[in-house]
């Protein structure tokens, strides 16, 4: 920098000190100074909130991330059980086929077999949706496949078959109950 420049940068302060100055005498605004016991008690006050409102931020991350964890863990399998459900569905069929055959030593293997699958998957929180053939139609808690006249009266609006069954994993639906309603 040459001289110059900063001579015009060491006036410019003093007069800008100067104008403050002029404005300070002309308004006569009491100042309160604080102590420094005041102060002190100020800045610990305020240390305190910041503080509080820290560790109750660090609190309700623990409450989310502890909910978010429990909630994983709940549902972390339930890509797997998805993929058996199908698997139990022929169980279903095979043993509605094997009845009508009247092959009754193969039924009771195939009935064993599916009932250790499904108690297994019950350890893991899979639950049965329980839907019968009369139950009344209810779009939140049915997927309907199709309509068809219904046989009766007093059966329309009201479920006629189920062609599949619905599950639930804890609290939440991973399939719903697949049903024919009348019309």
């Amino acid at each position: 920098m040459s001289k110059k420049e900063t001579k015009a940068e060491v006036e410019l302060p003093e007069e800008t000190i100067t104008n403050e100055a002029v404005n300070e005498e002309t308004t006569t605004e009491p100042t309160v100074e604080l102590t420094a016991e005041e102060q002190l008690a100020a800045d610990l006050a305020q240390e305190k909130d910041k503080f509080l409102r820290l560790f109750a931020e660090f609190e309700n991350y623990k409450r989310r991330t502890t909910k978010e964890r429990i909630e994983l863990f709940s549902t972390a399998s339930q890509d797997v059980i998805k993929a058996l459900l199908p698997v139990l569905d022929d169980f279903d069929r095979a043993l509605l086929e094997i009845s009508k055959s009247e092959a009754t030593e193969l039924s009771k293997g195939v009935e064993l077999i599916k009932n250790k699958l499904f108690s297994t998957l019950e350890q893991k929180g899979l639950e049965f949706i329980e839907v019968k053939a009369g139950d009344v139609f209810n779009a939140d808690d049915h997927e309907a496949i199709t309509q068809i006249p219904a046989p009766s009266d007093d059966m329309k609006g009201k479920i006629i078959d189920v062609i599949e069954k619905g599950y639930k994993l804890g609290e939440k639906v991973i399939r719903f109950p697949k049903v024919v309603i009348g019309n």
